[in-house]
C-alpha cells in the first residue's frame, strides 16, 4: 500500500481565512457528536470507510485519498489533487469501500462525474505501489446524480443502482462473486427508454412500496414495481409524483398506519419532505423542513438506539460552485428522528452548522463504540462525527 503520506492543511475561519500546515486533525465538541476535521481542503464529494490496511481500524476515505486510523495522517490512493470550491467539481463524486475482487482486502469505489463510468482501485495488499485501476461494468456511463450502494439480489454483497446513460434503462451493478474476479455484471431492472435514466437525473430508491415482499424502484416521476427476477428488464412503471428532483430517495412508513411512504430531499433547492401513500395508490407532500438547501445526499441510521432508523442528509456546500441563490450558505449536517402515530411524526435536530454533506453520506460505527458515526466530504472538507448520543 502506498505510503505517500500528504501534510493536512485545515482552514480556519477567524474573521479571516489562515492556513496552517498540520499532522493532527482538529476535534471540536458540540451536542452529541464530537467532531473532527480531518481536512478543509476540497477532495471529493464522495466518501467511504474500510480498514485499507489491515490493522484493524476504520479507515476514512474521500476520492483519491485515504486517511489513516486513528490519527488521520493523509495518503494517497492515486495521483490527484485539491480542487478549487468556486471554480471546480472534483472527480469524485460517490465513493464505497470494498473488498471488490474477494482477495482479502478491502478496495474503494469511486462514482465520478455524472454520465461517466465508475471505476474501482484495487487494493496492493500492504505493498508500497499504485493501486490497479479497473473499470466498471464495460465502462457503463452511470446516469443519475444520486446512484445507490444497495443490495439489491441479498447477497450480503453491496451493488450500485442506476440509470444507464446512453440506453435510459434502470439497472444495477454486481460486483464480482468469486475471489480473483474483477469485472463488475450490469443487470437490467426496467425497459430502455423510461424516465429517471437522463444525465443528471435526481432521485432514485429502493423499497418495497406495495409490501409484497419483493424492493421497488422509486424515482421522483413514480415507481417500478419490483420482480423476483432481478434481470428481467421489464418491471412495471406506475406513475405518480413524488416530490421535486432530489437526493436518495428513502422508504419506509413515516406515520405508522401501515403503507410505505418516501421521504426525500432537494438535490439543488429548498425543502426536505415526506410523500404519504394515500389508499388510492397516489401521493400527498408534506414539508418537513426548509432548513437548507441543495440536500444533496441521505442516508438512514439508528443514531439514538430507539429501534428505528433515522434520516441523515446535510447541505451540498457550493454545490455549483456558488454560482446559485444560497449556495454558500451555512453548511448544516441534519437529521430527523422518526415517532410514527404521533403528529407530525418526525423531529428534526441540527446536528452541525459548519460541514455540510456531498454526494453520498456514511453511518457506520468508527471507533467501535456500538453506536453509528457519520461521516462526510465535500466542497467544505472532510469530517467525522462520533455519536454520543444516550440512549
Amino acid at each position: 500500500m502506498s505510503r505517500r503520506k500528504i501534510k493536512n492543511i485545515a482552514f480556519v475561519l477567524l474573521g479571516c481565512v489562515t492556513a496552517f500546515t498540520s499532522s493532527w486533525a482538529q476535534t471540536i465538541e458540540k451536542d452529541n457528536f464530537k467532531k473532527t476535521v480531518l481536512t478543509r481542503d476540497f477532495i471529493s464529494e464522495g466518501v467511504a470507510v474500510a480498514d485499507l490496511n489491515k490493522d484493524g481500524l476504520t479507515d476514512i476515505i474521500a476520492g483519491y485519498y485515504w486517511f489513516k486510523a486513528p490519527n488521520w495522517e493523509m495518503y494517497e490512493l492515486a495521483p490527484s489533487r485539491k480542487f478549487d470550491p468556486y471554480k471546480e467539481y472534483s472527480e469524485s463524486f460517490l465513493n464505497l469501500g470494498m473488498d471488490v475482487n474477494l482477495d482479502g482486502w478491502e478496495d474503494v469505489i469511486i462514482i465520478d462525474f455524472p454520465g461517466k463510468a465508475g471505476f474501482w482501485f484495487e487494493n496492493p495488499k500492504g505493498e508500497d505501489q499504485p493501486w490497479k485501476k479497473h473499470m466498471i461494468a464495460d465502462s457503463m456511463g452511470i446516469s443519475n446524480e444520486s446512484p445507490g450502494f444497495i443490495d439489491v439480489d441479498g447477497d450480503g454483497r453491496l451493488d450500485i443502482l442506476c440509470g444507464d446513460v446512453d440506453k435510459k434503462q434502470i439497472v444495477w451493478l454486481q460486483a464480482p462473486l468469486n475471489k480473483g474476479e474483477t469485472a463488475w455484471k450490469r443487470h437490467a431492472l426496467s425497459e430502455e427508454n423510461v424516465p429517471g435514466t437522463n444525465n443528471f437525473s435526481h432521485g432514485i430508491g429502493y423499497g418495497d412500496i406495495n409490501k409484497d415482499g419483493i424492493e421497488d424502484v422509486v424515482i421522483v416521476e413514480g415507481w417500478f414495481e419490483g420482480q423476483k427476477d432481478k434481470n428481467s428488464g421489464n418491471w412495471k412503471f406506475h406513475k405518480t409524483k413524488l416530490g421535486e428532483p432530489c437526493s436518495h430517495m428513502q422508504v419506509l412508513d413515516v406515520n405508522g398506519d401501515g403503507t410505505q411512504d418516501v421521504v426525500s430531499a432537494s438535490a439543488h433547492k429548498l425543502g426536505i419532505w415526506w410523500h404519504e401513500q394515500l389508499s388510492n395508490g397516489t401521493f400527498k407532500t408534506h414539508l418537513m423542513s426548509e432548513t437548507t438547501a441543495q440536500t444533496h445526499a441521505s442516508i438512514m441510521s439508528d443514531l439514538n438506539g430507539d429501534g428505528r432508523k433515522d434520516y441523515i442528509t446535510g447541505k451540498r456546500f457550493l454545490a455549483h460552485n456558488g454560482r446559485d441563490e444560497g449556495d454558500a450558505d451555512t453548511p448544516y449536517l441534519l437529521w430527523f428522528e422518526f415517532i410514527p402515530g404521533v403528529s407530525p411524526y418526525y423531529k428534526e435536530h441540527v446536528l452541525d452548522e459548519d460541514s455540510g454533506a456531498g454526494l453520498n453520506i456514511v453511518a457506520q460505527d468508527i471507533n467501535k463504540d456500538g453506536k453509528p458515526d457519520i461521516i462526510v466530504a465535500n466542497k467544505n472538507g472532510v469530517f467525522l462525527f462520533e455519536n454520543n448520543i444516550s440512549p
